[in-house]
């Protein structure tokens, strides 16, 4: 069975000994019947698929109260879902039922025909003021930006400018919620964990709009 990330081994070698399937599938089809049932069952905690971009694949990781995390191919996929094992919970499998809203919403932003996104987040790996930044940062309108300086004061602590930058840092659901629409009060871009060519190409997108 060809698996994508070595996350799914231990799961899926429980899965396939739980739920037998008749010989003869392909390992797609396989992986897919074993990611529905559990679903179905309550043994998948985090479910997730990687999508192309403009900007590099995505990967796209749910729970089932919402999206948990976007990550970049920089950070490295694996070790993001590594991560997640300890973080989340080590359920985690390769299934796009619960990814496939964010999935076609992102196409949809990338293709210039959608300007806010309306799916479900779990903000659980964050917490405290950096959780405040974040929930404010999706106040911050397509095509606009606004300076680490103003989210600081939006946020509640116009002293806290270094923590803004932290938390943005550290959002774990980019494009998403926007981090990259925050940059430098001189109006230079900033960092971005995406790197600086990718906040860049989505602020130009974004802006030709």
């Amino acid at each position: 069975m060809r698996i994508n990330s070595p996350i799914d081994q231990d799961i899926v070698a429980d899965l396939a000994a739980s739920f037998p399937l008749p010989a003869g599938n392909g390992s797609d089809a396989r992986h897919a019947q074993m990611a529905r049932r559990a679903e179905q069952e309550d043994l998948l905690d985090l479910a997730y698929r990687i999508v192309e971009s403009p900007i590099g694949p995505l990967l796209l990781a749910a729970s089932p109260a919402g999206l948990v995390r976007v990550a970049f191919a920089r950070e490295d996929h694996d070790a993001v879902l590594a991560t997640l094992a300890i973080l989340v919970s080590p359920r985690i499998l390769r299934s796009g039922r619960r990814t496939d809203d964010v999935a076609r919403q992102l196409d949809e932003y990338f293709a210039g025909r959608r300007h806010q996104f309306q799916v479900p987040l779990d903000l659980q790996l964050v917490r405290g003021f950096r959780r405040t930044v974040i929930s404010h940062l999706r106040d911050i309108a397509y095509g606009t930006t606004a300076s680490y300086a103003a989210v600081a004061q939006a946020a509640g602590n116009r002293a806290a400018v270094r923590a803004v930058g932290s938390a943005c840092s550290h959002n774990p659901v980019p494009v998403v919620v926007p981090c990259h629409r925050v940059v430098r009060s001189d109006g230079t871009i900033g960092q971005y964990l995406g790197g600086t060519e990718a906040k860049a190409t989505l602020l130009a997108m974004e802006s030709a709009a």
